[in-house]
């Protein structure tokens, strides 16, 4: 199943038992490191939003209060747009490791 082309006898055997449990392991473990990457990439996003109205509260100053929250805005713009993307790319991704399982012979 998992032995290259062209590799027959000994080789062969050792190659699918060593192969064999790497590639199953390989292909269940795929998609949850895809939903680790997108949990954590949009988590990202929430944490510089706090960082940023943190700064209010350290600095309690009117001029940081504004330059933050309008920071804030952009990145809550940029954070949604990061969202939709990596939701994209996941299911993207998803797709395809779910199509070469299927089609791989």
């Amino acid at each position: 199943m998992f032995v290259p082309p062209g590799m027959h006898g000994l080789g062969a055997v050792a190659m699918a038992l060593i192969m064999t449990p790497i590639e199953i392991i390989g292909k269940i473990v795929k998609p949850f490191a895809l939903t680790l990457r997108l949990f954590a990439n949009m988590t990202a996003g929430h944490f510089v939003i706090l960082a940023l109205l943190g700064l209010i509260f350290i600095f309690g100053s009117w001029l940081v209060a504004v330059g933050s929250v309008a920071f804030v805005t952009f990145m809550m713009a940029l954070e949604l747009l990061v969202a939709f993307l990596q939701a994209y790319i996941f299911a993207l991704l998803t797709s395809v490791f779910i199509g070469m399982m299927q089609h791989a012979h």
